[in-house]
């Protein structure tokens, strides 16, 4: 019996389905995708480094020229300064410890969220030991619980269990928003203010917003693997840029 392949989504398919997520978030995954171990399902990617270029350089542009310029006139406005010195970018916080702890902590537990009582809670000790050996070894051990395979019939067994999981996905669109605005939110942290106007300071993080809301998407639809690699790439950009300039350009940071 011949089985039909799913043909992988376009770009322009990408984009109309992310439109439809943000209306409508729901627990489908891709084309091609299925439900599985989480190593197979989770942390293989599934998707082309030439298509996590493309969104990468969507939420560049979007950020360049729209959410970018409306934060830094809001960050002007309230005297905020960025904590991080360009002219000592920790690169490898920025493209691969960030990408990989935050991801745990704020997307893991999106798909698995029978998991999430643990893993926010170790992730979050993640973020206060970056790249320290006892962070290492800590990063490693959650890595490896992270992608021991979920075996169905513990998480599903009993009525409260369906019952919970069934109130779950119903919800989930609440999970992928509130998701989105707490990562968001946190980013604040990156900020020194002279003053404070609460009503602003949303604007301050739109670039983030929006980049969460691609990520959760990622998450939901291609696996967690996905979003650590399009956060990791997505952070390479600005932090290739700063490099380059302080290169070519020395002291204009």
């Amino acid at each position: 019996m011949n089985r039909a392949v799913s043909s992988p989504l376009t770009f322009r398919q990408d984009l109309a389905d992310f439109w439809r997520f943000l209306r409508h978030p729901d627990l489908r995954r891709s084309p091609g995708r299925r439900a599985g171990s989480s190593l197979t399902s989770d942390w293989r990617p599934g998707v082309s480094f030439g298509r996590l270029l493309a969104w990468a350089a969507l939420l560049w542009a979007i950020n360049a020229v729209l959410f970018g310029p409306l934060s830094l006139m809001v960050a002007q406005k309230l005297g905020a300064e960025h904590r991080l010195d360009a002219e000592h970018v920790p690169v490898l916080i920025a493209v691969l410890w960030a990408p990989v702890v935050e991801e745990l902590l704020f997307r893991y537990g999106m798909r698995r969220p029978a998991q999430a009582w643990w893993m926010v809670p170790l992730a979050i000790v993640l973020v206060s030991h970056p790249l320290s050996p006892v962070g290492w070894i800590m990063l490693v051990a959650v890595l490896l619980m992270a992608c021991r395979p979920l075996r169905r019939g513990r998480i599903s067994r009993g009525h409260w269990a369906r019952g919970w999981r069934r109130e779950y996905v119903r919800a989930y669109g609440l999970v992928y928003h509130g998701v989105a605005l707490v990562f968001a939110a946190v980013h604040l942290h990156n900020f020194f203010f002279d003053k404070t106007t609460l009503w602003l300071l949303p604007f301050l993080v739109l670039p983030q917003w929006v980049t969460g809301l691609v990520l959760g998407w990622m998450r939901t639809r291609r696996g967690i693997g996905a979003s650590m690699a399009l956060h990791s790439l997505f952070n390479a950009g600005p932090v290739l840029i700063i490099l380059l300039t302080l290169h070519f350009f020395p002291g204009s940071a």
